[in-house]
């Protein structure tokens, strides 16, 4: 399914996405590797068992950018121009591998651009839940995207 244009969001509107991924050991290294971020409770079992989570936690940037990448299927691919910003991002619980994530999405505002007459801009507020139904991730998302006429 391609992305919505503009004038498909509406304000209220709520889109439980239909993928879903579990997170894994390899991922979180990975990920940790590719930013040289070494920071012992992602990669450092051993510390980990000290700590209050007892083991590895999955990177909060990793667990961020997974839930708003299984929105963009039923939200934003192919049919976005930039995203323009991201606020209020928190991390209510932790992610550990083999956790399961999913993503719900909330359209917060829609808004005409006044310098873009092809173009809007669409609010959105994603959520990350685990296989618990815990709130993990929330982020509100600001999206530049194309009106259908555009195409």
């Amino acid at each position: 399914m391609a992305g919505l244009y503009f004038e498909q969001f509406v304000v209220g509107q709520v889109i439980e996405h239909e993928i879903h991924r579990t997170v894994t050991e390899a991922d979180n290294v990975w990920f940790c590797t590719a930013t040289h971020n070494p920071a012992r409770i992602h990669l450092d079992a051993e510390y980990c068992r000290t700590t209050e989570f007892g083991k590895p936690l999955m990177n909060s940037l990793f667990t961020l950018g997974l839930v708003i990448g299984l929105s963009v299927q039923d939200t934003t691919f192919g049919t976005t121009v930039a995203n323009l910003g991201m606020t209020d991002i928190t991390f209510p619980k932790p992610v550990f591998a083999g956790d399961t994530l999913r993503a719900r999405t909330t359209v917060v505002a829609v808004r005409a651009s006044q310098s873009r007459p092809t173009q809007g801009i669409v609010t959105l507020r994603h959520e990350g839940l685990n296989q618990s139904h815990d709130t993990v991730c929330l982020c509100t998302r600001q999206a530049l995207m194309l009106r259908s006429e555009s195409r």
